[in-house]
């Protein structure tokens, strides 16, 4: 225990003798900002209306009329009858339904195209739609990084570079060491 008081009491009187620190305050000579340059990305986005042409013709299929193969069928079958005699005049009827029905159904649905028709005759719709493109753009942008300040203490001139402006004085550690001769 005493030697463990002995040697707290040397090393406390052996940093005692080495240095003394206290603050005072220095005057400001200048405090110039410090700047650096920063590049921040942002998106710059344009719309723009393009046309176009594709190959939709008609998406819902059109119903098929069946009213022209009635009425053609039953001409035919009327004409078919007047032509023929005997047993050649139930054919004749049975052909004409036929023929009619064949020629009232295409007069009928003669502006009805299939898709697979469309496309082979190159027949396309146009329309037009709208384009959003974006692109990144970056921005310059110059922000304060800390200040050079230039200070005076005890006629001697001194810089250092601190984050915030310290106004007209700066506090300052003062170190005084004597010097072993």
């Amino acid at each position: 225990m005493k030697r463990l008081l002995i040697a707290s009491l040397l090393a406390t009187g052996l940093l005692g003798a080495q240095a003394q620190t206290y603050t005072d305050n220095a005057r400001v000579r200048s405090a110039e900002p410090q700047y650096e340059n920063i590049n921040v990305p942002r998106n710059e986005c344009s719309s723009h209306w393009i046309e176009e042409r594709h190959g939709r013709f008609n998406d819902e299929p059109q119903e098929r009329r069946y009213g022209g193969a009635i009425i053609g069928g039953l001409a035919g079958g009327v004409l078919g009858n007047q032509i023929g005699g005997g047993s050649g005049k139930d054919a004749a009827t049975a052909l004409g339904v036929v023929l009619g029905a064949i020629t009232g159904d295409r007069i009928d649905n003669r502006d009805q195209r299939s898709q697979y028709e469309n496309a082979r005759q190159g027949r396309y719709e146009r329309g037009q739609r709208e384009v959003t493109r974006c692109r990144t753009v970056y921005d310059v942008q110059t922000r304060i990084t800390g200040y050079r300040v230039a200070y005076e203490y005890r006629g001697q001139l001194f810089t250092t570079i601190m984050r915030s402006n310290p106004g007209h004085s700066l506090p300052v550690r003062v170190t005084v060491d004597p010097i072993e001769q």
